[in-house]
């Protein structure tokens, strides 16, 4: 494959508007969720607290008046009740890098950036289907492998670099707001986010890479957006229905790959019942590990399989 045919698709990607659009939305997006994310962890200020005080006097009253009521002891203080009022109405937790990538918006944000792209590779390849334009650009370049090769690598550096962009752009927003809130912040926690942004990239761009190669060998985007809707929506049933272990769960092995490994549970066998479970008895305590490169296997074959099927339909078929 020569440079200039990687050049001339990556300014074909560039002024796919479609393509334009989905990369705007893959920043916006992740932008949107992290200003969400700091304004819901604000510290609260003292004109919150005061208003929160006045909106709810009477309960503070009451509050004062039958403090068991409100699990107080007899005789408490009308401040012990303002401060426990107040907090059920302001309470907000404080932004956490860790609970970010355990439970926070990290996922939602790979979740985006990985539906955003794939769509974006999926376009870009169903549009020179949809419009003809296949058969005239393989004038100019008639080893199809070549022109395979080209689109597809285009797609994947322009996913991963927008995916790295974004993804480090929101983790290092995180931790500036962090910063700025005299928040304490672990040693490691901002290398760990970045690297958890960096699995979540390159997992993005495989996903635009898998969009790509699934449309070349559909030669539609609609069908390929079809097949990929039923896949997400059907995968979990069959093997939960198939009674599969949680190994083989699509959502697990993201998590496992994002998060550098995960555990998913499986029933203990029956020599466990009655007996006391130890910390280190791994086998009647129901979680198994399920590491990155499980994950990578696992959508990897998958990925593999795709590609290899497209580029052999791509040179074996006739081109309208």
């Amino acid at each position: 494959m020569s440079p200039r045919l990687l050049r001339v698709e990556l300014t074909r990607l560039r002024w796919r508007r479609a393509v334009i659009l989905l990369v705007l939305l893959a920043v916006a997006i992740p932008a949107f969720i992290g200003a969400a994310q700091a304004w819901s962890t604000r510290p609260v200020s003292d004109d919150e607290i005061a208003q929160v005080a006045r909106e709810h006097a009477g309960e503070i009253d009451r509050c004062t008046e039958r403090p068991r009521q409100y699990g107080m002891p007899k005789g408490v203080s009308e401040q012990r009740c303002t401060d426990l009022i107040v907090g059920w109405y302001t309470g907000r937790e404080p932004l956490s890098l860790a609970q970010q990538r355990n439970g926070g918006s990290g996922m939602a944000v790979v979740a985006v950036l990985t539906a955003l792209l794939l769509l974006a590779g999926t376009t870009f390849a169903g549009h020179d289907w949809n419009s003809g334009s296949m058969s005239n650009q393989l004038l100019f370049e008639p080893r199809r492998r070549r022109v395979w090769t080209a689109k597809a690598l285009a797609v994947t550096v322009v996913a991963l670099v927008t995916a790295t962009v974004v993804s480090a752009a929101y983790w290092l927003a995180m931790w500036a707001v962090m910063r700025a809130r005299d928040l304490p912040i672990r040693d490691g926690a901002l290398t760990d986010s970045l690297a958890f942004g960096l699995r979540g990239a390159a997992f993005a761009a495989a996903a635009a890479l898998g969009g790509y190669a699934l449309t070349m060998l559909l030669r539609s985007t609609v069908g390929t957006i079809g097949v990929l809707f039923a896949v997400s929506v059907a995968g979990g049933v069959i093997v939960a229905v198939l009674g599969l272990s949680e190994h083989w769960q699509p959502q697990k092995n993201v998590s496992a790959i994002v998060k550098n490994g995960t555990t998913y549970w499986v029933q203990p066998p029956p020599s466990c019942e009655g007996r006391p479970i130890r910390a280190d008895d791994t086998e009647c305590r129901g979680e198994r590990e399920l590491s990155v490169w499980d994950g990578t296997g696992y959508y990897g074959t998958a990925l593999v399989l795709t590609a290899g099927a497209s580029l052999v339909s791509f040179r074996r078929r006739d081109v309208p």
